[in-house]
């Protein structure tokens, strides 16, 4: 059940029109398995938002962002799962994978990636939440902050 709180980062890598999405269908007991996320992860001890955002798409994706932008902080509250801070990110530029080809055939250890169509995103199996953040960063709004408040897997409050 609940135990302790967690800071983490979420960057939505963008590419004509596209964000790079990650389904998640890989690991044991994962909470977020058949949803649709971001690139991102947990803090590790003594490393900073920008020292996580880096290094989990590196992990995730071996892209190595060159331009990117700290768009805001989701904070998620939850009856079973611990509380967290998650900083979201963007990103436009990167070295390796020239141009993001052949990323949907990255060996990622916690699912499948895919180039999918911003327009396209709000189909797809996500958090509740998620979509509450997704709208403004579609829209390319900066500073957004809100708190997401579930009961379960069901979002209860937003704000």
């Amino acid at each position: 059940m609940k135990e302790g709180f967690f800071n983490s980062t979420l960057c939505y890598i963008e590419k004509d029109d596209c964000y790079l999405m990650l389904f998640r269908n890989k690991k044991e007991k994962d909470p977020c398995e058949g949803k649709w996320v971001g690139i991102g992860g947990k803090f590790e001890p003594g490393e900073n938002a920008d020292a996580c955002c880096l290094r989990e798409v590196f992990e995730e994706t071996g892209l190595t962002l060159t331009d990117y932008q700290f768009r805001g902080v989701i904070h998620f509250q939850s009856d079973v799962l611990p509380d967290e801070d998650m900083y979201l990110y963007t990103a436009t530029a990167w070295e390796g994978m020239e141009d993001g080809k052949g990323i949907e055939g990255f060996d990622c250890n916690e699912g499948m990636l895919q180039w999918v169509p911003k327009k396209d995103i709000f189909s797809l199996n996500l958090w509740e939440g998620d979509q509450y953040f997704l709208r403004p960063l579609v829209e390319g709004k900066q500073n957004i902050e809100m708190t997401c408040v579930y009961k379960g897997d069901h979002l209860v409050k937003y704000e």
